[in-house]
């Protein structure tokens, strides 16, 4: 198709789209446009490795979009695929003017398939099922009008495909019908089964129910559960809806390129800072109401003791203002109600577990999610008199924009002084399921392990290399360190793990590789980069994947991750995951070395320490169960087809379950024996029974933990080998 090139000017990192591009009335469909282009607009300007707008892009933005919207396949007919073919090789062209036609028809069509699909799961479910024998006529039904009126049967050998990518579209309603029958049977089958296992347990002291009964228990679950996310689906707005649309555009150049619509921002804010301003409670949809899930320690709603986990918010005031129902609002509105800047008051019309109904005004203040932040234990090593200090990191989290806010590389500063004056011969950094986060940070928190030098390269599509690198000289920790990673440590958790493995500083344990993620991105103001158009925003921010950046020694993270010196197999061990997993990752690429250099630790002996820990766990019965799991797991995730039999399908799940059970009880026993709070922390528990009971379960999981046993081992090689 023809390409248009709509020249924009950048001042600085703002792109300016002109007025004269949009018309002016300020109508959904502009509005519409003027996203679709400035999005697109930053992409081709700012983007590393921008795409080509052509007939190409437009069939991968087809495939992926009908992915998104359908890819179970459980709505669309052939018929409706047929409808929309047309546009397959046009969108590159109606991207670029700002045409939202495909998209419109394509929600039309979607909604008036989602209706086609609520009327049959309700007839379906209406009469009951036969799981009483082998092979089973179904009830004579009525069929939607227009079908055929065909009867189904259920044969000994029928199974459902949960597997969209392995089925083809529907290519009747009948046909579609059909899926759904199976697809309810199935729902059902899974609960009735669930059922009669609690019936069989030898400590079941309930009343035992028929099979009649329990499948219309069964049955009325799955009504409601389908009644709950059909309601859900009717509630979707249209800009969620658009914002889907353009996320598709965006991964197209990269997964972590991506709009964010104004409240998407604010939660990925309070996700990266740890910090928001609010009343400290975690809200979820169920149903048409908004119900408390967790009320936050230490937060305003904790703090006034009268908002509780599972209160139903019934309405939302702000200050002595006239209340608003929120029943049946959409989750994020209800949200942003909620949220405030401090010391303004909310109050909130909820509805009790026993019935009563309540006002509670709460006064909005800063929130702390302290579960984020990095904390620290005590081990008893292998070998008497061993003290190793363990640093959990669980994200390299950063508040900007607040002046007093958590910055991780300062708590772990702290942490490692405290683990330095406990008195400990080793640390083990743990940045297992570590997802990343900032790039200043993880910069200056690898500098504390050497000298001075070259860190990470960062570069970006047309300038050389920028060495980011740490200017201290001051060594805040100079003994030996094991960092812990596995296949979802990603971005500025492989930053660190690299940058320490080359220099040959810490010894690197996990599984086969880390996440692969070797892009960085940054975020762009749409209503800063507009001009006019005021009556339209916000419009929102888009997240630009700007630069790549690569290890000291040359080669990218990006797509291969980081392969740890020592590997301990997980359950992902035969498993494609990580951004190899994604779709359209950008590629592995390599650019020259810098010099680096570190003299404060010098690790010995690794190939000998490397052979001790394999020969350890090839005799450990825990490994080989953790090698078979997984196996297990990569099977069982490539199994996309089930029987419809209950007899069949409850003895493969008492298979999986035999299995998994086996393999669970394996790490309910306490192998680390000596796992101790750090004296500094324990004032701060006292008389706070959450934090408490918190740092009770973070001390239980580390103490059972098989892999930080072998690290502990590990250690215990590198201090005792010479």
């Amino acid at each position: 198709m023809r390409r248009n090139h709509i020249m924009l000017s950048i001042a600085a990192v703002a792109i300016v789209v002109v007025a004269a591009f949009i018309p002016k009335a300020a109508v959904q469909t502009e509005k519409d446009g003027l996203l679709i282009r400035s999005v697109l607009s930053h992409l081709e300007q700012l983007h590393y490795q921008p795409k080509t707008l052509n007939d190409d892009f437009s069939q991968k933005l087809y495939d992926l979009y009908l992915e998104r919207i359908d890819g179970n396949k459980r709505f669309l007919l052939q018929q409706d695929i047929n409808r929309l073919a047309p546009y397959r090789t046009q969108l590159d062209d109606q991207i670029r003017a700002g045409n939202v036609a495909f998209f419109d028809l394509s929600i039309e069509i979607l909604d008036a398939s989602i209706k086609r699909a609520a009327g049959f799961y309700k007839e379906i479910l209406a009469k009951p099922f036969n799981f009483s024998t082998s092979s089973i006529e179904l009830a004579a039904k009525e069929k939607p009008t227009g079908t055929s009126g065909t009867r189904f049967s259920i044969a000994e050998s029928e199974t459902i495909e949960l597997d969209g990518k392995k089925r083809t579209w529907a290519t009747s309603e009948d046909e579609l019908y059909d899926y759904w029958r199976k697809y309810l049977r199935y729902e059902v089958m899974t609960r009735v089964a669930d059922k009669l296992d609690q019936q069989e347990k030898p400590d079941f002291d309930g009343e035992k129910l028929s099979m009649e009964a329990i499948e219309e228990a069964a049955r009325a679950e799955t009504l409601k559960s389908m009644n709950q996310w059909f309601e859900r689906m009717a509630k979707v707005k249209r800009a969620d809806r658009y914002s889907h649309f353009l996320n598709t555009i965006t991964n197209l150049f990269d997964p972590h390129s991506d709009y964010l619509a104004p409240i998407d921002k604010q939660n990925f804010n309070i996700r990266f800072s740890g910090r928001l301003e609010g009343i400290g409670a975690r809200l979820q949809t169920d149903g048409d109401f908004t119900k408390v899930v967790e009320v936050v320690v230490g937060g305003p709603a904790w703090k006034q003791k009268e908002l509780e986990e599972g209160d139903i918010i019934m309405k939302v005031a702000q200050g002595n203002k006239e209340p608003v129902d929120v029943n049946g609002m959409d989750i994020n509105e209800v949200v942003s109600m909620v949220r405030g800047e401090k010391g303004t008051e909310v109050r909130l019309t909820v509805k009790k577990k026993d019935g009563s109904v309540k006002v509670i005004p709460i006064i909005r203040d800063v929130v702390i999610l302290e579960e984020g932040f990095a904390k620290s234990l005590i081990l008893d090593g292998i070998a008497p008199g061993e003290r190793i200090g363990y640093l959990y990191l669980p994200r390299f989290y950063a508040d900007f924009e607040n002046r007093d806010g958590r910055f991780c590389a300062t708590d772990v500063a702290i942490e490692l002084d405290k683990l330095k004056a406990e008195g400990v011969q080793a640390i083990i950094l743990d940045l297992r399921n570590n997802g990343g986060g900032s790039l200043r940070d993880v910069v200056k928190m690898t500098g504390y392990f050497i000298e001075k030098g070259p860190i990470v390269q960062v570069k970006s599509k047309a300038s050389a290399p920028e060495i980011l690198s740490d200017t201290d000289g001051r060594v805040q920790y100079d003994g030996p360190l094991v960092v812990m990673v596995n296949s979802m440590s990603a971005s500025a958790s492989e930053i660190l793990a690299a940058a320490l493995q080359d220099y040959g500083r810490a010894v690197i344990v996990g599984s086969k590789s880390t996440f692969g993620k070797g892009t960085v991105q940054r975020f762009y103001n749409l209503d800063q980069s507009v001009n006019g158009f005021n009556e339209m925003k916000p419009l929102g921010e888009v997240k630009i994947t700007t630069q790549k950046f690569y290890r000291i020694n040359g080669g990218s993270t990006q797509l291969r991750g980081v392969t740890p010196d020592i590997i301990l197999p997980d359950a992902y061990h035969y498993t494609k995951v990580g951004e190899k997993e994604e779709d359209y990752p950008m590629e592995w690429s390599e650019i020259p070395a810098v010099s680096y250099q570190q003299k404060v630790y010098t690790l010995n002996k690794m190939r000998e320490i490397k052979a001790r820990s394999m020969a350890r766990t090839e005799k450990s019965q825990m490994f080989a169960e953790i090698y078979r799991n997984a196996r297990r797991f990569e099977q069982q995730r490539e199994q996309s087809r089930y029987p419809l039999q209950l007899e069949a399908y409850r003895a493969l799940m008492k298979e999986r379950e035999t299995a998994s059970e086996s393999f669970d009880n394996l790490f309910k026993t306490v192998i680390n024996k000596g796992v101790y709070n750090l004296k500094a922390d324990l004032p701060s528990m006292e008389g706070d029974d959450s934090k408490k009971a918190r740092n009770e379960d973070f001390i239980s999981s580390v103490s059972k933990d098989v892999y930080i046993n072998e690290v502990m081992h590990i250690i215990h090689d590198m201090l005792t080998i010479k």
